[in-house]
């Protein structure tokens, strides 16, 4: 069963990196899903599908994938340089500020 080890991305809605320091293993589906003719909804019988596991780091996620015969893929992560303003958020409401505050 293929799978995939990445690192996950942050999340748009928010400038700070959560959530992104961790590796996850994510298996690829087996068979493709069916839309329930009655209600709409999507179903599957494949359960590895809906399975990710997180790991510490790269080497850790690879070695479970060894030792348990997964195929697995790396995809290594694209870094951004970190926006680090050096007055932060208080520097909006400084009261030594040179010009005006305007919107």
């Amino acid at each position: 069963m293929p799978a995939r080890i990445y690192q996950p991305a942050r999340n748009a809605m928010s400038s700070g990196m959560g959530k992104t320091k961790t590796w996850v293993l994510e298996f690829a589906a087996n068979e493709p899903r069916d839309i329930d003719p009655l209600m709409g909804w999507t179903g599957s019988s494949d359960t590895q599908s809906q399975v990710r596991l997180k790991f510490d780091s790269k080497d850790a996620a690879l070695a479970y994938a060894k030792e348990h015969g997964i195929m697995a893929t790396v995809q290594d992560p694209h870094k951004r340089k970190p926006n680090i303003r050096p007055g932060g958020y208080g520097d909006n409401f400084a009261t030594n500020r040179r010009g005006p505050w305007t919107h």
